[in-house]
C-alpha cells in the first residue's frame, strides 16, 4: 500500500515522478463515494495513458474537526481504509496530509506552490466545488490563474447523480444517520463496511441460543443508526451472513449506556474472540426496542434472522460490491 502520511513540507514523491510531472488530486476522499471513483479513475486512465505518476493529496484529521469542532464518530474510512480504496483505483501514491492550524493558514497560492517544488505538478483534476487555501479563497478560478502562473493545467469534474441524488460525503453521513444502507451502497458503490476486533461481551447472547460478537472499531468511525441490519460478515476472507444490532438493548439496561455493535453471524459456531471482522451493511430490518420479556425478544430475534437470510440472499442478485478489500495478509 503507498500509504504515506506527512506534513506538507515532507510530502514527496521519487526524482523522476518530479521530473516528469505528476497529475494530481485534492480533496479528502471521505468514503471514496462513486464522485471520488470517477474523478480518479479519470485521472488515472488519462495519466498512465502519457506515462505519467498520478498522486492524491488527503486530510487527517478532516478540516471540519479542525476549522469547525467537528467531534465524535463522522469518518466513513479510516485513513487507512481510505488509502487502500484509492489504491484499488490505480493510484501511485496517496499522501494524507496532517490538517492542523498551520495547514489551514496557507494561501492557495503557497500550498499549490509546495506541490509544484514537490512533485512538478503538472495537472491538478479536482471537483466541480472544490477551494483550498485560507479561508477557502483558492476556488477554482483562482486555482486556474495559479495554474497558469505555476505551469500547471485545472481540469474540473462534474457531480454525479444517483437516483436524482447528487452524491457526496456529507450525503452519505446523512442517510446513514437515517438508516437508509441500501441508498448509502448506492452512493458508495459499495455496502457500507466497519471493521474491528471481536471483544469479549457479557455472554448473555449465547446464554440465549444466539451468540453475538461484539465489534470494537475505531470510535470516530460513523455507523448507520440505531437498529437491526442484515449484513455480511467477512472473517478471514469468507462471508457469512449475519443479523447486527447497533444499540443500548433497552430489554437488558436500565440506565442509558454506550451504544454497541454486536453482530450475530448465521450457521457460523467457531470462536470469534480476537478475531478481526468486517461488516457490510445490507438492509435496515427494524428500529430497536424494548420487550416485555425475553421470549419475546428472542421471538423477534428469530423473525429478524429469517427475514435476514432472505435479502442477503436477494441481494446477491442486483447488487455485488467488491470482496474483502480490506483484507489482511
Amino acid at each position: 500500500m503507498a500509504y504515506q502520511f506527512a506534513s506538507i513540507y515532507e510530502a514527496d514523491v521519487p526524482e523522476a515522478w518530479r521530473q516528469k510531472g505528476a497529475w494530481v488530486s485534492i480533496g479528502t476522499f471521505d468514503g471514496v463515494h462513486l464522485g471520488h471513483q470517477a474523478l480518479v479513475r479519470r485521472l488515472v486512465k488519462s495519466a498512465h495513458a502519457g506515462n505519467a505518476p498520478v498522486v492524491l493529496l488527503t486530510f487527517f484529521p478532516h478540516p471540519a474537526a479542525v476549522l469547525r469542532g467537528q467531534h465524535g464518530p463522522y469518518y466513513l474510512t479510516s485513513p487507512e481504509e481510505r488509502s487502500a480504496l484509492l489504491d484499488g483505483l490505480g493510484v501511485d501514491r496517496t499522501i494524507t496530509l496532517e490538517f492542523n492550524r498551520e495547514l489551514a493558514s496557507l494561501t492557495a497560492f503557497e500550498f499549490m506552490s509546495q506541490l509544484k517544488a514537490r512533485m512538478g505538478v503538472t495537472r491538478l483534476l479536482v471537483g466541480y466545488n472544490f477551494a483550498l487555501g485560507r479561508g477557502r479563497a483558492g476556488d477554482l478560478p483562482t486555482l486556474k490563474q495559479i495554474g497558469e502562473q505555476l505551469g500547471y493545467e485545472l481540469e474540473v469534474i462534474s457531480p454525479i447523480e444517483v437516483g436524482g441524488m447528487v452524491i457526496s460525503s456529507s450525503q452519505i453521513r446523512a442517510l446513514l444517520a437515517d438508516g437508509d444502507v441500501e441508498r448509502a451502497a448506492q452512493a458508495l458503490g459499495r455496502w457500507f463496511s466497519v471493521s474491528g476486533q471481536v471483544a469479549h461481551g457479557d455472554g448473555r447472547g449465547r446464554s440465549l441460543g444466539i451468540a453475538t460478537a461484539n465489534l470494537e472499531i475505531w470510535s470516530e468511525h460513523t455507523l448507520p443508526s440505531v437498529g437491526v441490519y442484515a449484513c455480511w460478515a467477512w472473517v478471514d476472507n469468507e462471508r457469512h451472513q449475519a443479523v447486527v444490532n447497533i444499540g443500548m438493548r433497552p430489554t437488558f439496561e436500565a440506565q442509558p449506556v454506550f451504544p454497541r455493535l454486536e453482530a450475530h453471524l448465521l450457521d457460523f459456531e467457531q470462536d470469534l474472540y480476537d478475531s478481526e471482522l468486517r461488516l457490510e451493511f445490507v438492509a435496515r430490518l427494524r428500529s430497536e426496542q424494548r420487550f416485555a420479556s425475553i421470549t419475546d425478544l428472542v421471538d423477534q430475534l428469530n423473525q429478524d434472522i429469517a427475514m435476514a437470510r432472505s435479502l442477503l440472499q436477494k441481494s446477491l442478485l442486483h447488487f455485488t460490491p467488491p470482496g474483502a478489500w480490506l483484507a489482511r495478509e
